[in-house]
């Protein structure tokens, strides 16, 4: 059994899926880093901020003692001095400094004058000018050590008293400022993004999962009525919803259909009538050779009609062998400068015998200013003479045909043959270029010709670059056949 991931729609769901994934994934880590980078930024400024905050304290003290002596007074006074200081704490009198400063700061915390409240214990680091320790208020280091490389925004602490630098400040060595505050407003803000993510994904994926079966149930409907088609089944015409170009493969798909359609019924009505052309002929070559053998058939009147049959055999052979090269391409035609003139000439000279066998009319009209084309004399005259014949096989005696030619409006030539013979049906008129199309199924091969002929001459006509068209207003109003001929160039 088919995998329905391994379908065109299981395929577009998955690409739909996973493109809307990467995007809601990529959303929510672009605006992870970038708020963090953005909350970063703002953290550096507030302990800047606080750094000179610190160092005013730490050289306002530094002035008043003369020294370093008041230095936890000062961190106090700041707000960063903890009562619980370390194995190195401060002692009784520290511990009052912190306690002091601690209230301090929270004071200043509450009133946003001077610091920024914070949770976290925020370690600073006083070295003096010589690079030793002075105070660290978390007492990870021994005062009167060499300072390492420390962290966080250094400041420097000047004499207020002279204006020289006497030491500097590490404000935030270990980066704690504020952190507690901005790791839970992060992880807070990616749960929110997350969940907003798995929202947008499962509502893109139902999205998905609509649009890929609106684009894949024409696609679906496609394939199953090209299986009936190839099995040999009728199909029939899928449903056109839309303008884009799924709509346009269901109406191309349907336009095919209807011509498979048409194409077999032309086929099977070929079979029948070739069958019915070829059985005719054969049928009455058996029957005068049977004549001839029970010796009820005189000799040379069976041998004319035997002769006749094959005749008309030989010419609907020669016409299919004729119509198949003109299918194939290997139709050459032998082109030389013709005058229209000397071609209807010719025509009429050809069947005026025939005309007046059947006491009808044939003519001639011929404006003055058509210009010689460069046709195959032959096969045009072939074309031409088919559709004369037709005009003589349909009109009464007393009627009349004209054969006119004109110039075209591209330089060409237009030629009519007319008749005022019995005229075509509506229906009829579109499939008159068929081969062994007759307009009349039961007409004899006495009237109504092998069905060859108009095809032969749209093939003709087509070699020379050119159309040819039958009208006709109906049946009893006589018919009118046009080719249009491209001129010289």
């Amino acid at each position: 059994m088919k995998h329905p991931f391994a379908s065109l729609r299981g395929r577009m769901l998955r690409a739909f899926v996973l493109i809307v994934v990467l995007a809601v994934a990529l959303s929510v880590a672009s605006a992870y880093y970038v708020t963090r980078g953005q909350l970063d930024a703002f953290v550096a400024q507030l302990a800047a901020v606080e750094a000179d905050s610190v160092t005013r304290h730490l050289s306002r003290e530094y002035a008043a003692s003369g020294g370093w002596a008041t230095v936890d007074r000062a961190l106090a006074d700041a707000g960063y001095l903890y009562a619980e200081g370390g194995e190195h704490g401060a002692g009784a009198e520290g511990g009052e400094h912190a306690a002091r400063g601690a209230e301090r700061g929270a004071e200043r915390g509450e009133g946003g004058a001077e610091t920024v409240f914070h949770v976290d214990r925020i370690r600073i680091v006083v070295v003096d000018a010589a690079g030793l320790v002075i105070r660290d208020n978390l007492s990870r280091l021994r005062p009167g050590t060499p300072a390492p490389a420390l962290a966080g925004e250094r400041a420097t602490v000047t004499d207020r008293e002279t204006g020289r630098p006497v030491g500097h400040a590490y404000v935030d060595v270990e980066r704690g400022f504020l952190a507690t505050e901005l790791h839970g407003f992060l992880r807070a803000m990616l749960a929110t993004t997350a969940l907003g993510g798995v929202l947008i994904a499962a509502v893109a994926a139902m999205l998905a999962a609509w649009l890929a079966s609106r684009i894949t149930a024409p696609v679906s409907r496609l394939t199953r009525a090209a299986r009936r088609i190839a099995s040999g089944a009728d199909s029939a015409l899928l449903p056109v919803t839309s303008d884009d170009e799924l709509g346009q493969m269901s109406a191309a798909f349907n336009r095919m259909t209807q011509a498979l359609h048409t194409q077999r019924a032309l086929r099977r009505r070929l079979i029948n009538d070739l069958s019915h052309e070829l059985n005719t002929p054969l049928s009455v070559i058996q029957l005068e050779a049977k004549g001839l053998l029970d010796g009820l058939q005189e000799p040379a009147g069976a041998a004319d009609r035997i002769i006749g049959e094959v005749t008309l055999l030989a010419n609907l052979v020669r016409d299919l062998n004729w119509l198949a090269d003109s299918d194939s391409g290997d139709l050459r035609l032998s082109r030389e400068a013709c005058p229209v003139g000397n071609l209807l000439d010719a025509e009429l000279r050809r069947w005026q015998p025939q005309a007046r066998v059947r006491r009808i009319g044939l003519e001639r009209q011929l404006q003055s200013d058509v210009p010689t084309l460069a046709l195959d004399r032959m096969r045009m005259s072939q074309a031409l003479g088919n559709v004369v014949h037709n005009a003589l096989q349909h009109t009464d005696a007393g009627g009349r045909i004209t054969l006119a030619a004109g110039p075209a409006p591209n330089g060409g030539v237009t030629l009519a043959v007319t008749d005022d013979g019995a005229g075509i049906a509506a229906a009829d008129l579109p499939h008159l270029f068929e081969r062994l199309y007759r307009t009349d199924a039961s007409r004899s091969r006495g009237t109504g010709g092998s069905g060859l002929g108009l095809a032969i001459a749209r093939a003709i006509v087509a070699a020379h670059g050119g159309t040819i068209a039958v009208t006709s207003a109906g049946l009893g109003h006589g018919t009118t056949v046009r080719i249009s001929l491209p001129g010289a160039s």
